[in-house]
């Protein structure tokens, strides 16, 4: 499986990324963010649900990865809860995104022992520098909350990366183990619908019908990038899904009318670049 991706296989991976960065924008943009990301892995449910009864069980090498994934994302739903309650969504998605490819090339080298290319190195200075921008850039304000758990949630992004791809190799079902994944982790929508139940009671039907198909958004998002690792380049799949920063970096200037606009597309340009470049060259 070698060579450029087809032009079905870009336009495949850039749904992926407009999808995920819709849902995150869909979060930030909501009244009530923790009822509206529990709508949403009620959405993950219902997708689960689907890809359980349709694809086998995963082998049961695979089912510690699965949970310890599913813990995991726990606290990426927390961290990433606490970003958006005082942060950007042109910030936060940008430094969380860039972030987790940075540890892991830097984790790798530092604790594996792994050689990194000079382009790796060139990779990882232009994510720095994007996040420089975001942080140190005239005029941008950054809250020291959604500063903290933005960097959290690049972490985690890192961490789970990780825990999945170990886990999706060892289950001999992609789908199956993904459809287990969101089974699991929509446990979280238990306690925080549970913990919303009142401001459900006064939420619009459409409002609810919103979070959950954001949801299915999400897992369709999930899925597509999934699909498209079986049809190109590993590659190939992270480098373009990356363009979801500039994306959601687009979606909260003109939607949500963050700013200064200028600095915030420069900043996710930046990064987006730069985890180009890891991805393709490391």
């Amino acid at each position: 499986m070698t060579g450029a991706p087809s032009v079905f296989v870009i336009l495949l991976i850039l749904c992926a990324a407009f999808l995920h960065a819709l849902w995150n924008a869909m979060v930030k943009g909501s009244d009530d963010q923790p009822l509206t990301l529990g709508l949403v892995n009620l959405g993950h449910l219902l997708a689960g649900v689907i890809l359980v009864l349709t694809f086998a069980v995963p082998a049961a090498e695979s089912w510690p990865f699965l949970i310890g994934s599913t813990i995991i994302h726990f606290f990426y739903y927390g961290f990433l809860l606490l970003a958006y309650r005082y942060g950007d969504l042109s910030q936060v998605y940008p430094l969380a995104r860039g972030v987790a490819p940075v540890l892991v090339a830097l984790g790798g080298w530092s604790i594996a022992g792994e050689t990194l290319p000079p382009s790796a190195w060139i990779g990882i200075a232009l994510v720095s520098g994007g996040i420089a921008i975001l942080l140190l850039g005239r005029r941008m304000t950054f809250h020291p909350t959604a500063l903290s758990a933005a960097f959290m949630t690049g972490l985690i992004i890192a961490a789970y990366t990780v825990v999945d791809g170990l886990g999706v190799r060892a289950s001999e079902s992609p789908f199956g183990y993904i459809g287990w994944l969101f089974v699991l982790e929509s446990i979280s929508a238990v306690f925080l619908l549970a913990w919303r139940r009142e401001s459900m009671k006064r939420t619009s039907m459409r409002s609810l019908t919103a979070g959950i198909a954001g949801g299915v958004l999400s897992a369709a998002a999930y899925g597509l990038a999934i699909y498209a690792m079986s049809l190109t380049q590993l590659a190939n799949v992270s480098a373009i899904r990356e363009s979801s920063v500039i994306m959601a970096a687009l979606i909260g200037v003109v939607w949500l009318g963050e700013r200064p606009w200028k600095m915030r597309v420069l900043a996710a340009l930046v990064v987006a670049g730069g985890i180009i470049i890891l991805a393709t060259g490391a």
